[in-house]
C-alpha cells in the first residue's frame, strides 16, 4: 500500500479548492513559464491578491517561482497533483467495484410480477387530486354558514 502524507494532501486539496488558483494553474499548464504580471492580467483582482494565491500554490508545492532581475517567473510543478490523483484513484477503484456489485445484483434479481409502480398523480393512486379537494365538514364552533 502506498503511504500518503496527510499534510501534503491537505495542502494540495486546499490549494485546488479555489477557482482562481485552479485558473492560475491552467494558465501555467498552457505556458511553460510566465511572469507574475502576465499571469495576473486576465483576472479582475489586484496583483497583491494574485501574489497571495501564488503563495498558497507555492506552499502546496504546485508552483515554483524564480526571480531574474525584477521579473518573477512562475512554473507549474505537477508532482503534488500526481500524489492527489493516486489517492483519488484508490477511491475510484473502491466505488467502481461497489457499483459493479450493485449492477450484478440488479441484473440477477428477477422483477416480481406482483410489484407494480404507480405514479403518485395517476388515477390508480388513492391520493389523487380529487380526493384532496373535499369541502370542510363543519364551519367551526359557534358559526353558521352564510347563504
Amino acid at each position: 500500500m502506498v503511504k500518503y502524507s496527510d499534510a501534503i494532501l491537505d495542502r494540495t486539496f486546499a490549494a485546488l479548492s479555489d477557482p482562481t488558483r485552479r485558473a492560475l494553474l491552467a494558465q501555467l499548464e498552457a505556458q511553460d513559464s510566465i511572469s507574475v504580471s502576465e499571469l495576473a492580467k486576465p483576472f479582475a483582482v489586484s496583483l497583491p491578491a494574485i501574489m497571495k494565491h501564488l503563495d498558497v500554490l507555492s506552499d502546496a508545492g504546485l508552483v515554483t517561482r524564480s526571480k531574474t532581475g525584477r521579473t518573477v517567473t512562475c512554473r507549474l510543478n505537477a508532482g503534488p497533483m500526481e500524489q492527489a490523483m493516486e489517492w483519488l484513484h484508490r477511491y475510484q477503484r473502491f466505488w467502481s467495484a461497489q457499483l459493479d456489485r450493485l449492477a450484478a445484483f440488479v441484473e440477477e434479481e428477477p422483477c416480481s410480477p406482483k410489484l407494480k409502480l404507480v405514479h403518485p398523480k395517476s388515477p390508480a393512486s388513492p391520493s389523487n387530486d380529487a380526493s384532496r379537494l373535499r369541502p370542510p365538514k363543519s364551519t367551526g364552533p359557534g358559526r353558521t354558514p352564510r347563504k
